[in-house]
């Protein structure tokens, strides 16, 4: 049984939330601030936060960047339907979904299988090599682990996608509509954008310097691609 953690000031969301998720079968935890949600994160064992934007005291965009310090769960935003900088913002630090209030309980619920799945790694497809090696980059897809030049990083579950999907090919070129069908597994809107935001983050966890990547290379007008540091 997967553990879900609905952090939101309003009681009332959290007592919908849970209903919808409990009749899935998902175990629930429940808080009201951000330093709560911090707190059952540190203490339980779960798999994924929906994490509301707005919330008094420490609101979820910095619990967002705090959570990042030490876990890599997959986090859906609890967003308002006028808070498109935040659902933005939310995205740029880490994040990996959002949904907008008022819910639709289906697409929540699909939303949630989908980045568990993303984050179990269930149901995968062809057999890849569960070591990646490039360069100073190894990537173990038992553990779920990177490590460059033998030191840890933490890559968000998307962020490791992405490399997980280059470094498997490496050498090949993918478009940014591309990378998204492949990772979001939905329709590439806005794929541009998305995919450029979570390469620059994981640039600037794998690169001694980002601005002249030994590793992550972008083809201009076709994409990205992963290649060994030949320095």
């Amino acid at each position: 049984m997967y553990n879900i953690l609905i952090c939101d000031d309003e009681k009332d969301i959290v007592s919908a939330l849970k209903i919808y998720l409990t009749t899935q079968g998902y175990g629930v935890f429940e808080a009201y601030n951000g330093a709560e949600a911090l707190a059952v994160v540190n203490r339980e064992d779960i798999h994924l936060v929906l994490l509301d934007v707005m919330m008094p005291g420490m609101d979820g965009i910095t619990t967002m960047t705090k959570l990042r310090e030490s876990s890599n769960l997959p986090v859906i935003l609890l967003t308002a339907k006028s808070e498109d900088t935040d659902k933005i913002l939310g995205l740029t630090v880490g994040a990996d979904d959002y949904v907008t209030k008022p819910f639709n309980p289906v697409e929540l619920i699909a939303r949630v299988k989908s980045q568990l799945r993303r984050y179990m790694q269930l149901g995968s497809g062809a057999v890849k090599p569960t070591v990646v090696s490039l360069g100073g980059i190894a990537l173990d897809d038992n553990a779920k682990a990177v490590t460059v030049d033998g030191e840890a990083v933490s890559l968000t579950p998307r962020e490791y996608d992405i490399l997980r999907l280059l470094m498997q090919n490496a050498g090949t070129v993918y478009s940014p509509k591309e990378i998204y069908r492949k990772v979001w597994n939905e329709d590439p809107l806005g794929a541009d954008n998305a995919v450029a935001v979570h390469i620059r983050h994981i640039r600037e966890k794998i690169e001694i310097n980002p601005a002249e990547p030994r590793y992550l290379k972008v083809v201009w007008g076709k994409g990205y691609k992963m290649e060994s540091d030949k320095a």
